[in-house]
């Protein structure tokens, strides 16, 4: 049986190992920098020590990106846009049985990317991302439809806040002090605290 490939086929077959290797040199960047960002803020960072510690030359750097701004900007908004997919998704359950499944897969992904978090969250990382984080939990957590309806208390908006910035500040410390406990267990202490407050 002969097997023809058409001009087409090829066409797709070579367009899918460049968008493969395309993949692979943004996420070697994107390790690399974070590496980086361990021992100096993002000002410091040159595209020259960026491309000699990624093995990569500068026109690979620049075929994808035009500054270390710009590659840290991808790694942020790529980390938001998965937070908010599940914000969405923990947002709209009310049960135990319903949110500590969500609340457990939130914490597997802050683990299995916590080498960028850690940075990311920290005093290296961008005070617009850390902005852009909470601004997001308020949005996708709906707090004015269902916290509002929950507490009966004028000073209810500072329930929400005071969770939230608990929540984050927690997370923060589970990432730096080397993920102690696992993702099951933040679940459940996060689940616990807030319902204590809700």
């Amino acid at each position: 049986m002969i097997i023809t490939v058409t001009k087409e086929d090829y066409t797709t077959m070579k367009l899918m190992k460049q968008d493969r290797k395309s993949r692979y040199t943004r996420m070697v960047l994107k390790d690399t920098l974070i590496e980086i960002m361990k021992e100096k803020p993002l000002s410091k960072i040159t595209i020259k020590e960026l491309c000699e510690k990624a093995d990569l030359n500068r026109s690979t750097f620049y075929a994808h990106y035009s500054n270390p701004y710009e590659l840290l900007q991808d790694i942020e908004e790529e980390t938001l846009s998965w937070l908010k997919e599940a914000l969405i998704s923990i947002a709209n359950k009310n049960e135990k049985e319903e949110m500590i499944p969500l609340l457990e897969d939130l914490f597997q992904y802050l683990a299995r990317n916590s080498n960028h978090l850690q940075v990311l969250l920290s005093e290296q990382g961008s005070p617009g991302f850390q902005k852009q984080l909470f601004t997001l939990v308020y949005q996708e957590c709906n707090f004015s439809a269902s916290v509002s309806q929950k507490l009966n208390l004028p000073e209810n908006e500072d329930y929400f806040i005071f969770i939230v910035n608990g929540s984050v500040g927690l997370i923060q410390h589970w990432l730096k002090n080397g993920l102690k406990k696992s993702p099951k267990e933040m679940s459940e202490i996060i689940y616990k605290m807030t319902s204590v407050i809700l």
